[in-house]
């Protein structure tokens, strides 16, 4: 059998140990678990629900039924910069992943040069016959193989895959939560809409009564005191519209941030807050997990770095490469003559003797990684729990409080109108007045807050359970 004949033979035969022998030094993934409740705790008014398979699910802020916020949420997710760079980082892992797939594949390339030397006439070990002055031109291709005995390669596209997965879900997250700011800031605004008319008409209420009492003031039916109290509940009115308009101007421009807009070309036509919530279903834990993306992130997260362990272990084990070189190389002239042929064939192994502790330092930071992960997942369930408890329970009691809201100005209005009629009539001093109004103005505020928070916890719940049902 010739030399060739031999290392051709050995090659083959490395190659198909490779394909049939290869093991994976990773340790066996199983998705993680977790310990959770069968289903939420019951809440008033609230049952267990599934995911509406009819329902859109992308587009959830559509429930609320609001024009100006859809035309408001399509446009953050077309020019919205923080989504964009999200965006960008998954393309960058999709990119790793495919880098790391063609690292099981051969390479190939070709290679080539051509140059004109000199000698110099005290080379060490020239020939005599040797010119001063040669050309050296070279055309050969090369093969090369790395043979993943170990799973190495293998288990790098596995952890560069599932770090692209949690890169698409750290994405879904991102516009997930860039979605949920732009309905609360939203729905805050239109709050503060609604708290500009209540002044308004506020504001006009006290200039009336303030005209009243300068009247009767006049009349000698009414003392200098009335007036300065009409006059400072009218200046205390006045004080706090003008510090609405300056939280809605601050509104204003985070929503033109949100979506992509300079503040100073953006502007909102005020408007009511929608009519009523939608029912938003639960959901019970398993779905939870299955819609969150930053739980799904988190367990993507463990699965790379349980790869990454099979890596750092494969690395104590010998690395064996199968390479080719053919071409032609010549002295310039008559060149590809079959005498000017060169060709090279054969394995190459390295294995690793000492590394100075080198290869054991990154195993246990392989290992410490996967620890970090696991106890990342596991406090990103935990919180994701907390939050759905947090805002069901949130969005029940603030169903209640707005109850007791509407009975408080119901009571307030009638106290004030009967404190108005009273006065007129000269049967009770502006004190009263003064004083029933104020307690109107402040329940219709808190009733008001209240009903702008229930809109904010409805987005937050939905948020809390993934988007979407």
């Amino acid at each position: 059998m010739t030399g060739l004949a031999r290392r051709l033979r050995f090659g083959l035969t490395l190659l198909a140990a490779s394909s049939l022998a290869g093991c994976n030094l990773a340790p066996a993934y199983h998705p993680p678990t977790m310990p959770v409740p069968d289903h939420f705790a019951p809440l008033p008014g609230w049952s267990e629900a599934a995911p509406a398979d009819a329902a859109p699910r992308g587009a959830w802020w559509e429930a609320f039924g609001d024009p100006a916020l859809n035309a408001f949420e399509a446009r953050l997710t077309a020019d919205n910069p923080d989504l964009q760079a999200a965006v960008a980082r998954y393309d960058q892992a999709s990119a790793y992943a495919r880098q790391a797939r063609g690292a099981l594949l051969p390479s190939a390339s070709l290679q080539g040069s051509a140059t004109r030397n000199r000698q110099s006439a005290d080379k060490p070990l020239r020939g005599s016959g040797q010119p001063d002055v040669y050309s050296a031109d070279q055309a050969n291709g090369v093969v090369g193989y790395e043979l993943d005995l170990w799973g190495k390669l293998r288990n790098q596209l596995t952890s560069r895959k599932a770090m692209a997965q949690a890169s698409d879900a750290d994405r879904a997250a991102a516009q997930l939560s860039l979605q949920a700011q732009l309905a609360d800031s939203y729905f805050q605004l239109r709050g503060l809409d609604a708290q500009t008319r209540l002044l308004d008409d506020t504001v006009a209420l006290y200039r009336k009564s303030r005209d009243l009492t300068a009247i009767l003031y006049r009349g000698k039916l009414a003392a200098q005191m009335d007036v300065s109290r009409a006059e400072a509940q009218l200046g205390t009115a006045q004080a706090a519209l003008t510090e609405v308009h300056s939280r809605r101007a601050l509104l204003v421009n985070a929503i033109a941030v949100l979506v992509g807009t300079m503040p100073s070309d953006f502007a909102v036509t005020p408007a009511d807050l929608p009519p009523a919530l939608p029912a938003v279903p639960e959901g019970v834990p398993s779905e939870l997990l299955q819609r969150r993306p930053d739980i799904a992130s988190a367990e993507r997260a463990m699965a790379s770095a349980n790869a990454g362990i099979g890596v750092a272990r494969a690395a104590f084990y010998p690395s064996i490469s199968f390479n080719a070189l053919g071409g032609f190389q010549s002295a310039g002239s008559d060149p590809f003559k079959a005498s000017d042929i060169l060709w090279s064939l054969g394995p190459s192994i390295n294995l690793p003797i000492f590394q100075g502790g080198r290869l054991k330092a990154d195993l246990d930071a392989a290992h410490a990684r996967f620890r970090e992960m696991s106890a990342q997942y596991r406090g990103t369930v935990l919180r994701a729990f907390r939050e759905v408890e947090d805002n069901r329970v949130l969005l029940s009691d603030l169903a209640k409080e707005r109850g007791f809201n509407d009975t408080t100005v119901a009571a307030a209005t009638q106290t004030s109108n009967a404190a108005s009629d009273l006065y007129r009539a000269g049967t009770t001093s502006y004190l009263d007045v003064v004083t029933a109004q104020t307690s109107l103005f402040q329940a219709q505020q808190a009733a008001l807050d209240v009903r702008t928070r229930h809109f904010v916890a409805a987005v937050d719940l939905v948020r809390a359970l993934g988007g979407g049902w």
